[in-house]
This record gives structure tokens, sequence and C-alpha cells, in this order.
């Protein structure tokens, strides 16, 4: 059986120390269309991302890239208990919750664990868990993750749980619309991903796809990105966590609509295609913002 849970579940991946400089963030921030509107090269607050200077901050998600961003291979897959592929695998969700606000360059020792396999019939659900220190043993960041792997499951397990998020029945208080660079794939990979689905042409193909879509985690942090400014003041230190799932794909040349409500000490999202031939179709779905007050 390609996936053993008996083997695979509570399996300790291991621990690594990484470090990480302001210009890892800056090329983050970047990645995610930091900068990119008309004006945002003079204004103070797209500066914070963008800018290394005493007002730079770090959106939170840097956190689920930081201990991988150096990397220049795809992404291993050699997990315990799953023989899988790159080709069978898409990202499924992913949240971060954060102790404080990130600093802009540091040291850090990831941990993380295999913590369930879901069966889902014709697919399975593998999560991890994750939790980043300093160097003086202090909880700096804490990650969860899921990917579907296809053509896997239907060995009789656990098919898991869900809650969606329940999005109010009132009008949003924050909509907008980011239109996806051609190139935007291209320079998010530089971010520590080089997962070919994303970059090359028949690698996608081969994957089902009609071209390389972009990178889930790259629409994670435009999501958060629009939204911490939309509704944070731009502040990346109002964001304590943030918690979503991968709902569909984009392709570069798409716009992304962010639509986000208050909700007391967190904001409820979704993240949909605007315009073109797939217009609403979904790309972030259960988007929670934990909000500091």
């Amino acid at each position: 059986m390609p996936i053993d849970p008996s083997v695979a579940i509570g399996a300790d991946l291991g621990a690594r120390t990484f470090s990480w400089t302001e210009s890892d963030v800056l090329l983050y921030h970047l990645g995610i269309g930091a900068g990119t509107r008309a004006g945002d090269n003079l204004a103070p607050a797209a500066l914070r991302y963008t800018l290394d200077n005493a007002a730079l901050q770090v959106l939170p998600s840097f956190g689920v890239v930081a201990p991988t961003f150096h990397e220049t291979d795809p992404p291993p897959l050699d997990l315990p208990g799953c023989d899988i592929n790159l080709a069978q695998v898409v990202h499924g969700s992913q949240s971060i919750s954060v102790s404080g606000p990130l600093p802009t360059s540091g040291t850090a020792t990831i941990r993380t664990t295999l913590t369930d396999i879901w069966d889902k019939g014709k697919a399975a659900v593998i999560w991890q868990e994750a939790v980043a220190t300093s160097d003086a043993g202090e909880e700096l960041w804490r990650v969860r993750s899921s990917i579907f792997v296809k053509g896997e499951g239907g060995w009789g397990g656990d098919r898991g749980t869900s809650e969606p998020v329940v999005v109010p029945e009132r009008a949003p208080d924050h909509v907008s619309s980011y239109t996806v660079t051609p190139q935007q794939a291209l320079l998010y990979r530089l971010c520590g991903d080089r997962n070919p689905l994303h970059a090359d042409p028949d690698f996608a193909k081969a994957a089902g796809f009609p071209a390389p879509i972009l990178h889930g985690l790259c629409s994670y942090g435009i999501v958060l990105r629009e939204l911490t400014d939309g509704l944070l003041g731009g502040d990346a230190a109002a964001v304590a966590g943030f918690t979503a799932r991968f709902a569909g794909v984009v392709f570069p040349g798409e716009a992304i609509k962010v639509t986000g409500w208050r909700e007391g000490d967190r904001i409820v999202a979704t993240g949909a295609i605007d315009g073109g031939d797939r217009n609403g179709s979904p790309v972030l779905a259960d988007c929670v913002v934990d909000t500091t007050g």
C-alpha cells in the first residue's frame, strides 16, 4: 500500500535550523504582490513591505515558507509510510499562528510531525504540524497544513472531519481585486518552492492542467496581504494567525477577488477568480484571520 497510516501517523520528521534576512522578507512580499499598484513605490504604507528600513514589517504568512526559503530543488515527499509523487499532490489547507510580530531577520529551529491521515476513498489527506522556536526555546510560530494526494485512499481509514466557515449574510466590510502578473509564479518560486507544476508547461499538462498554475501559498499570501491592508490598516502585527483551505487554482494573468467580513476578533474571508471565463471560481475558502484585537 503506497500509504501506510500505521507508519505515517505520529512520525517525527525531525528538526531543522534555518535563518532568514531582510532580503528574504522583501522577496517574499514582492512574490505575493506587494508594491504592484500604482503609487506603491512612494506610499509609506506599501513600503512597509518592500523597503528595508526601520519600518519594515513581516506578514505572518512568511513563517510558512521561511524554513525552506533557500531550497532550490523541488519539494521532497519522502514522508514515512507514504510512497507518493509530486504529480499526485495538491495543497489542501494551511494555517499559521504567531506568538508575536515576526522579526525581519533571525534564526529558528522547526520540528515537524505527521499528525493524521484521512481516507477520502479516491484520495488521501496527509496532515503535518510544525513548531518554530527561537534559540532561547521560545515558540515563534506554529503551522499546520494538509496535502491532498490523488489516487490514494480506499483502505477504510478515518474520513476526517471538517467545519466549514460560515460567511455572514450581510454586506462585506472589504472587497478588493488583485491581478496576478504573468510572471508571478516564476517570481514566487524563488521563495523556496521549485515544484515544476508552477513553471514547466509540460509538467503541468502531465498533471492535468492546461498551463502552470500559481502556487497555492502565493494565493494564500496575496489574500492575507489584501485583508491586512484593507481591514487592519496595513499592520502585519495585528495578524495573530491565518487559516485557509485551497479551493481552486489560479492561472497567471487572472485576478483574485478578496472579500472580507469583520467578526469580533477575527476576519472571515473568501478568495475567488474575478472576471474572465472562470469568474467566481473559488480560490481560497474557509479563510479566517485571527487578530490581536
